[in-house]
């Protein structure tokens, strides 16, 4: 979600890229103790991926001993102002853990190195196309190599069906109305017995929400690319009208319980508490849903409006890239590539960042997860076998949609304004979201 400072931090970039770029991409950077260029290396994340990374920092420098590496890590809270900061000031890091939501801000500005220039040294040739479409920009330039992937799925608790007596779903062939008919029938359980659950927590709220049911429509996007349709009012319509229908029909809690509920933790929403059966999720989150309910999850395609057509997509979890301005672009290809592929570096992150994007490092941290962790890896590759063409990245004109998006969901899930009206609404924003051509 971008706030306004952010917002205003990304402008400056934009503002100020142009004149950096004029004074060449391998100006000066940082030194080390000895005078030597050192390499900084910038991520967001709490504690543990910042032991973990550094483990493998180390791992590398034992093997090159006349590199420098600087580690800079941030909270999520403060990274972007950090990046933005720097980078307007001609001084971005060499290495840099880029979000989906950033990387247009960034790429299409010219801060961000083509990795492809760097194919020598960096080879991302092994990795699924699936995967590695996910980093690259509108016009093709491949800016973000995933570190991890998932994929936006559904979270299903097997132990609150079977408890309900009611047969586990078919994720092959159900629709939404199947999905609406099983989260009624759960609800009406849940009453029953003075358990409190629901099917759901609620569906249509968010934009990634939209952008599922959008490619489940006739592969419609809301940013296309030249040869895509952009999602029609109708589309926005009948997912608002579905949201609501959740509510309505008991499958899923009123408007204000689905609203406190998103705003809760991972740990204390509904689907952790065993308060519903299903949830829409990003896979990785899977392991923090099964290690506070201590049940075996599941992790399921997501309901389609036409039956077969789940229409799933690799989704990067975070990216690494590098800047454009990098004093040495191989070198950093060089670190980069070591963080990505090595064997004894996987072995250290595990799925800490999301599932592996290489086929052979998933292979080889497979005998080091836990049962549970298994779930998210065998759903993804499992997945790899009929998930289409991603969407293109959220351009940097297109960041603040989700939260637009959400304002008018919840407006129309509280009855401040109809369905049309919030199509009309959602339509609006989205059109003046659209990138230049």
């Amino acid at each position: 979600m971008l706030s306004r400072r952010h917002a205003l931090a990304l402008l400056a970039v934009a503002g100020t890229v142009p004149a950096l770029a004029a004074c060449g991409p391998n100006a000066a950077g940082p030194s080390g103790e000895d005078g030597s260029a050192a390499l900084r290396v910038y991520w967001w994340g709490a504690e543990l991926r910042a032991g973990l990374t550094q483990e493998v920092l180390d791992l590398y420098t034992a093997d090159h001993p006349d590199l420098e590496i600087k580690p800079e890590y941030s909270e999520w809270s403060s990274y972007w102002d950090k990046l933005a900061t720097q980078t307007a000031g001609g001084a971005a890091p060499d290495i840099i853990q880029m979000d989906e939501a950033y990387i247009d801000s960034y790429g299409s500005q010219g801060s961000l190195l083509d990795l492809e220039s760097a194919s020598d040294v960096l080879d991302l040739s092994t990795m699924d196309e699936a995967i590695l479409e996910t980093g690259r920009l509108a016009d093709g330039t491949l800016v973000g190599a995933p570190n991890g992937f998932n994929l936006y799925a559904t979270g299903m608790n097997p132990a609150v069906l079977e408890a309900a007596g009611i047969d586990l779903p078919d994720d092959t062939t159900w629709t939404w109305d199947d999905f609406l008919a099983l989260c009624q029938e759960i609800s009406e359980w849940g009453k029953s017995s003075g358990e409190a659950v629901f099917g759901t927590s609620g569906f249509g709220r968010g934009s990634g929400d939209l952008a599922a049911w959008g490619r489940q429509s006739g592969n419609q996007q809301l940013f296309p690319r030249e040869d895509e349709e952009m999602v029609t009012k109708d589309t926005i319509v009948s997912l608002l009208e579905f949201s609501l229908k959740l509510g309505d029909t008991g499958a899923a809690p009123e408007a204000a319980a689905q609203i406190e509920n998103a705003s809760a933790s991972l740990e204390q929403g509904m689907f952790a508490t065993r308060k519903c059966a299903f949830q829409q999720v990003p896979s990785s989150q899977i392991l923090t849903f099964q290690d506070t309910t201590g049940d075996p999850l599941k992790l399921l395609r997501m309901p389609a409006r036409e039956s077969g057509n789940a229409a799933m997509v690799n989704k990067a979890s975070m990216y690494w890239s590098i800047g454009a301005r990098t004093a040495d672009p191989s070198a950093a290809a060089a670190l980069t590539g070591f963080m990505l592929t090595d064997s004894k570096a996987a072995e250290i992150l595990k799925i800490e960042r999301g599932i592996p994007a290489f086929p052979e490092v998933q292979e080889a941290v497979r005998p080091l997860l836990s049962e549970n962790e298994l779930v998210s890896l065998d759903f993804a590759q499992e997945m790899q076998k009929e998930v289409v063409k991603p969407p293109v990245v959220t351009p940097a004109s297109g960041v603040g949609f989700g939260t637009e998006y959400t304002r008018v969901a919840e407006a129309v899930l509280f009855g401040q304004s109809t369905p049309s009206e919030g199509a009309d609404e959602i339509l609006e924003i989205l059109t003046g979201m659209q990138p230049e051509v």
